[in-house]
């Protein structure tokens, strides 16, 4: 009776095996699942990379796997607030910067007692207050970002990250002494972390010690050596101490960085144009060819065209500023777009239609407004309609920037040109 069970028994799993009801064991399945530690090591490692578009893929995905683990949103919140110096127009920074807030404000109310978790929300709170982005909000947050930091510290006293990010907080609060004081106890408890040496740069840049700041910036670099916002921070500083070679040569690293992996980041090719345009032999035509590589990388950028207009301006090319100050400020369609791009040249059954929004006046735009409207005013003649395109900017600039009295100067200038036919 048991050998006729057993053949039974092979007899129906033959079967099942060849109808398909049965699987073999350890056979595969047919969508490999993937578990959160596999997308946060693939965002560590964009992150490490410097792609860090890649690294929030990589990180909302292992959110929406586990939507209650706090250190996956803390971790995503501080790439997705690194990230936003990347974008170009105050719009994607500002939306940037809510997500990144969005993201570390879930991680608090999943862990509110972790310390590394209110550590990085001061962080991005710091970030967030910007008086170009949320206007008279910069108090709040800023107090508010202190008040995180001072909670991560008291629920981790030995938090080097809570530590440096306190000193970035009180450099923006104007409190210098203290600053350096919480940014020299970081670097005393763990001088290994990318974060202290960019926020001890940072210290010194603000105080005004520059070989400093490009000291501890290098200390940031290798430590993370293809986070590229960190060779642009270089650069920058370099460029204020008007050693303009080494400010190429650092800029220059960063784009040839996001070519190898393949990241179009316009902004280390407008960091060159702008160095180019303040160096004293003032090199418009490399400052215009550096525009333009950064408008192939990012086409929809009002703010890429306006830079345009302002290259074009300095090297007094009139003709070629209005039209990439109006896609700019005004808005353009794909026609004029394309004219702005490749001019003669511009083929528009070829080239993908791109419509530009013109960009809000802000105290980041307001040089372009005004330089715009001078360009405007100045190539005006009795034919034209310059000085009628010209008046609404006039008295926009005027109604929110009447306390600026060299705004106020190139303003009236533009408006007495007009007046006078």
């Amino acid at each position: 009776m048991l050998w006729a069970l057993l053949i039974v028994t092979g007899f129906v799993v033959i079967r099942g095996y060849y109808s398909g009801s049965v699987k073999p064991f350890f056979l595969a399945t047919p969508t490999p699942t993937r578990t959160t530690n596999s997308y946060a090591m693939e965002g560590d490692t964009n992150f490490t990379a410097g792609d860090l578009a890649k690294a929030i893929v990589a990180y909302k995905k292992a959110t929406a796997l586990d939507p209650n683990d706090a250190q996956l949103w803390a971790k995503l919140a501080r790439i997705q607030a690194y990230s936003y110096v990347s974008l170009t127009t105050n719009d994607e920074q500002l939306a940037r910067l809510q997500d990144a807030l969005a993201s570390i404000n879930h991680a608090v109310a999943v862990a509110p007692n972790d310390s590394t978790v209110h550590a990085i929300r001061a962080f991005v709170l710091d970030w967030y207050a910007n008086p170009v982005l949320v206007g008279d909000q910069v108090e709040t947050l800023l107090t508010e970002a202190d008040h995180e930091a001072t909670l991560a510290l008291i629920e981790d006293q030995t938090n080097t990250l809570a530590l440096a990010f306190k000193a970035e907080i009180l450099v923006d609060q104007s409190r210098w002494d203290q600053a350096e004081q919480s940014i020299i106890q970081a670097n005393q408890q763990d001088s290994s972390l990318m974060d202290v040496h960019r926020i001890y740069g940072y210290v010194y840049e603000t105080l005004g010690e520059y070989n400093y700041a490009i000291q501890e910036y290098l200390k940031a670099i290798d430590i993370a050596p293809n986070l590229t916002f960190l060779k642009i921070r270089v650069g920058k500083v370099y460029r204020h101490l008007q050693l303009y070679d080494q400010a190429l040569y650092y800029f220059d690293l960063a784009a040839k960085q996001n070519q190898q992996l393949v990241i179009n980041d316009p902004i280390p090719y407008l960091a060159i144009a702008n160095t180019y345009m303040q160096m004293p032999s003032g090199d418009f035509f490399a400052a215009a060819r550096n525009v333009m590589k950064a408008l192939s990388l990012n086409p929809s950028s009002p703010d890429v065209y306006a830079q345009l207009g302002m290259v074009y301006h300095s090297s007094r090319n009139y003709e070629g500023a209005i039209p990439a100050f109006e896609c700019a400020i005004q808005g353009c369609d794909a026609a004029k777009s394309c004219k702005v791009r490749y001019g003669d040249q511009c083929d528009m059954t070829t080239d993908p239609p791109i419509v530009i929004t013109g960009m809000k006046l802000t105290a980041d735009t307001v040089p372009y407004y005004y330089t715009f409207v001078s360009v405007l005013s100045g190539m005006h003649r009795p034919s034209d309609n310059n000085c009628i395109e010209a008046a609404p900017y006039f008295a926009e600039i005027k109604a929110g920037f009447a306390g600026d009295p060299t705004i106020m100067s190139i303003v009236k200038a533009g408006e007495d040109i007009c007046a006078s036919g």
